[in-house]
C-alpha cells in the first residue's frame, strides 16, 4: 500500500487484517539492515580517531579579518580623538588627516577615519573611552547635500535617535559661498550632535573655498586646540615636530604585473575590466568622437562622444560623468630632473599607523613617474601644512626662513602665503624652481601631495538618442598668472590629445554619478532653462529628451532656452541644432545673449528681466526652471531676477517673494547645477 499524509511523513503504513505482519521480503531487509549498523558501530568507527576540539590559532595580521569598529581600533591603540571626514575633492580628508596628527602636540592620539568604511553606529561607543573626541571635517556637495563618502552618516543622523551624551566634538565645515547651501552639511552636522546630546568643544568652523578655505581652517584650527586643552585641563606636550606617516619601501625584483599602473584601486583592472563600473573601478571607454565648437575667438570647446558600449553603464540626461585626467608627462618629468630622482624606481609607502585604514596614500607598489602622473595633484598650490614640512629640506638660511614665516598662523604668514603662492598660483614644480635650496626627498613629496582628483561633467546628451554613448561639452582651461606663467587645465588640456586616429579609439577612465537635476516626469510640464556657455551641457540633453517624447506624438509644455555667449560668430554652441529644434517646435523659444556683439554687455539675465510676465506666466502654469553655469555672478544674478519677477508680476513684497522661490526650490521646481 501506498502511505499517504501524515502517514508518508511519519513512516508508517496502513495494513490489512488479512495480511501478515512481515513477509519474507520484509525479513531480508530488516537483516540486512540490521548488519548494515553492525558493521557501522562496531568496525567502522574503531578506525576514526575520537574527535577533538579545534584549536583557535592567531593568524598572521596580514590575514586576519579587519575589525570594522573604529572604536575597538581606538581602543587597541590607546587612543581618544577619531577625526571624520566627509571629502568629494580630498580636502576635508586632507584636512582630518592634519588633525589628527595634531592631536600628538598634546599628549593625545587620533584617528582619521572615514565614515563610509565604518559602522556609525559605534559613535554611542565612543563613551567607552576615556575624554573622547569626536571631529568632524566635513564638506558640502551640490544642493546642500553631503558628499558620496558621508551619505549613510548623513542618513543616520536624520533616522536616529541615539544618546551622544559624554561625547566631546566639534566640526569644520568646508563649501563655497558663491552656492547658495553654503556648508549646509556642516552646519546640520553640529546642529544634529548637539541635539542628540553630545557636547560642542569649539564653535563650528567655515571654509570658504571661494575665498581662502586653506587661511579659515588655519585660523579655525589655531584657536580649536586651545579651546580643546582648556575643555580637558591638558598643556601641549612640546614642539609642533613634524612625524612622517608613511615609511618608503622600495621593493625588489618585483614583478611588473605586480605594481600599479593608474588603477584606481585593484590591480590589473584596466587590463581586465570588470562591471560593475565606479570610482574605485572606473572604465576605460573609447573617444568615438572629439570636435571643435568654437568657430573663432582663440579658445577652444570640445565636442567629445565617448563609447560606452557594452559596459553595462546607465546614465539619465542631467547626469554627471567623470573622468580621471593623467598630469601632463612633462611636467612630471620636469619635477622628477629638480628632484634628481630616477622616475622609473618602484617605490611603496606604507602607513607607520597600523591601525590605519588607509595603508598607503595612493595605490602602492607603483613607479614614481606612475605616482607624479596619475595619482597625484601636482597642479594644485601646495598647502602650508605642506611647505612647512618641506622647509626641513631647504639649505639656505634665507629660504628657510622665508618658508616658516609663509607656513606660520601670524597674519604676515596670511598675507605671504595669500600673495605668494595663491595670488601666483604657484604649483609644488614653481615653488622647487623658486627656492633652489628646496631639496627634499621625492618620496617625502609624493607622501605630502594630495591626490589628484575625477573631474565631473555635466552630461551634454540622453540615452534616448545616445544609448551607447556619453557626451561631454567642456572649454580648454588655459590661463596666465601675474607673473606670465601659463597655468593649464589639467583635464581639458590631457582629453584636447585624444582624438581617435586611424580607426585606433583613445581611452579615458570614467564612470557615471548620478544627480537629481532632471525634467519633469510629464513632458507636457512647461519648462525654462537657463544655460549660458557650456551651462548648455545638461540642457542639450533635456532637448534630446523632449525631442524622443515629440517624435512619439506625445505633446510638450512650453521649452524655453536662455542662452549666452562672447559672440555669435565664435562660441554660439550647437547654433545649427538648436536651430533645428526650435523649428520642429521642441524648442518654444530661444533668447540669445552675444555679450561682446555690442558696445554694452547683455547677459541671459537681462533677457530675463525682459521677459518678466513670459517667466512668470510659465512659473504659475507648474513650470520648472533650471540654472547650469557660473555659480559666483550668473546664478545669483538669475535668483535675483526671479525674486523680482515674482514682486513685480505676482505683486508680493520682497520677503514674499524670497518665500516663493525657495518654495519653487524645496519643491524640485527650481534646480542649479552650477560651478565656481
Amino acid at each position: 500500500m501506498i502511505a499517504t499524509g501524515a502517514s508518508a511523513e511519519t513512516g508508517t503504513e496502513h495494513v490489512s487484517d488479512q495480511e501478515p505482519f512481515l513477509g519474507t521480503l520484509d525479513i531480508i531487509f530488516l537483516v540486512a539492515v540490521t548488519a548494515a549498523a553492525v558493521y557501522w558501530f562496531l568496525l567502522r568507527r574503531k578506525k576514526q580517531e575520537p574527535p577533538q576540539v579545534k584549536k583557535l590559532s592567531v593568524l598572521p595580521a596580514s590575514l586576519r579579518t579587519v575589525d570594522p569598529s573604529f572604536v575597538n581600533k581606538m581602543k587597541n591603540s590607546n587612543r581618544n580623538v577619531v577625526v571624520f571626514y566627509g571629502s568629494q575633492t580630498g580636502t576635508a580628508e586632507e584636512f582630518a588627516g592634519r588633525l589628527s596628527k595634531d592631536a600628538t602636540r598634546y599628549g593625545m592620539k587620533g584617528l582619521a577615519v572615514d565614515p563610509e568604511e565604518c559602522d556609525m553606529e559605534d559613535m554611542t561607543r565612543l563613551t567607552e573611552l576615556e575624554n573622547p573626541l569626536a571631529i568632524f571635517c566635513m564638506a558640502t556637495y551640490g544642493e546642500g547635500d553631503p558628499t558620496d563618502n558621508a551619505q549613510e552618516f548623513y542618513d543616520w543622523l536624520q533616522a536616529g535617535d541615539a544618546s551622544l551624551e559624554g561625547l566631546n566634538y566639534a566640526v569644520f565645515a568646508l563649501g563655497n559661498k558663491t552656492y547658495e547651501h553654503y556648508n549646509d552639511m556642516g552646519k546640520y552636522v553640529d546642529k544634529r550632535l548637539a541635539e542628540l546630546g553630545a557636547t560642542r568643544v569649539f564653535e563650528l568652523g567655515q571654509g570658504d573655498d571661494d575665498a581662502n578655505i586653506e587661511e579659515d581652517f588655519v585660523t579655525w584650527r589655531e584657536k580649536f586646540w586651545p579651546a580643546v586643552c582648556e575643555h580637558f585641563g591638558i598643556e601641549a606636550t612640546g614642539e609642533d615636530i613634524s612625524i612622517r606617516q608613511f615609511s618608503l619601501e622600495i621593493p625588489e625584483d618585483l614583478p611588473k604585473e605586480k605594481t600599479f599602473s593608474g588603477e584606481s584601486a585593484r590591480l590589473g583592472s584596466f587590463k581586465k575590466q570588470k562591471p560593475p563600473f565606479d570610482s574605485k573601478n572606473p572604465y576605460l571607454a573609447p573617444v568615438a568622437i572629439n570636435r571643435e565648437l568654437h568657430k573663432g575667438g582663440g579658445r577652444s570647446c570640445m565636442h567629445i562622444e565617448i563609447d560606452i558600449t557594452g559596459s553595462r553603464l546607465r546614465y539619465e540626461a542631467g547626469d554627471h560623468v567623470a573622468v580621471f585626467p593623467i598630469n601632463d608627462p612633462n611636467q612630471v618629468q620636469a619635477i622628477g630632473e629638480r628632484l634628481e630622482a630616477d622616475l622609473d624606481v618602484v617605490f611603496s609607502l606604507n602607513n607607520v599607523d597600523e591601525e590605519a585604514s588607509k595603508k598607503h596614500p595612493f595605490p602602492c607598489p607603483c613607479t614614481y613617474r606612475t605616482a607624479l602622473a596619475h595619482y597625484l595633484d601636482i597642479n594644485h598650490v601646495p598647502r602650508t601644512h605642506i611647505l612647512k614640512e618641506l622647509s626641513d629640506y631647504t639649505q639656505d638660511p634665507k629660504e628657510k626662513e622665508f618658508l616658516v614665516t609663509l607656513t606660520s598662523p601670524t597674519p604676515e604668514g596670511k598675507a605671504l602665503y595669500s600673495d605668494w603662492i595663491l595670488k601666483d598660483h604657484r604649483d609644488i614644480l614653481t615653488v622647487l624652481r623658486d627656492l633652489p635650496s628646496l631639496k627634499p626627498p621625492i618620496d617625502h613629496v609624493c607622501e605630502l601631495l594630495p591626490r589628484l582628483q575625477a573631474r565631473y561633467y555635466s552630461i551634454s546628451s540622453s540615452p534616448k538618442l545616445y544609448p551607447n554613448s556619453i557626451h561631454i561639452t567642456a572649454v580648454v582651461v588655459e590661463w596666465e598668472t601675474r607673473l606670465g606663467r601659463t597655468v593649464k587645465g589639467v583635464a581639458t588640456n590631457w582629453l584636447a590629445l585624444k582624438h581617435p586616429t586611424n580607426g585606433i579609439k583613445p581611452t579615458v577612465p570614467v564612470y557615471v554619478r548620478k544627480s537629481q537635476f532632471r525634467l519633469p516626469f510629464k513632458p507636457t510640464v512647461p519648462v525654462i532653462m537657463v544655460g549660458p556657455g557650456t551651462g548648455l551641457a545638461p540642457f542639450r540633453g533635456f532637448i534630446q529628451e523632449r525631442y524622443s517624447v515629440k517624435k512619439e506624438g506625445k505633446p510638450l509644455g512650453d521649452t524655453v532656452l536662455y542662452f549666452g555667449c562672447r559672440k555669435k560668430a565664435d562660441d554660439y554652441l550647437y547654433e545649427d541644432e538648436l536651430l533645428d529644434y526650435l523649428n520642429d517646435g521642441t524648442l518654444s523659444k530661444i533668447h540669445t545673449a552675444f555679450s561682446r556683439d555690442q558696445a554694452e554687455k547683455v547677459y541671459v539675465q537681462h533677457l530675463m528681466r525682459q521677459n518678466k510676465q513670459e517667466i512668470w506666466q510659465i512659473l504659475e502654469n507648474g513650470g520648472h526652471i533650471y540654472v547650469c553655469g557660473d555659480a559666483r555672478n550668473m546664478a545669483r544674478d538669475v535668483h535675483k531676477v526671479l525674486v523680482e519677477v515674482v514682486i513685480e508680476c505676482g505683486e508680493r513684497s520682497e520677503e514674499k517673494a524670497e518665500e516663493y522661490v525657495k518654495k519653487l526650490s524645496t519643491k524640485g521646481r527650481y534646480s542649479a547645477d552650477v560651478w565656481s
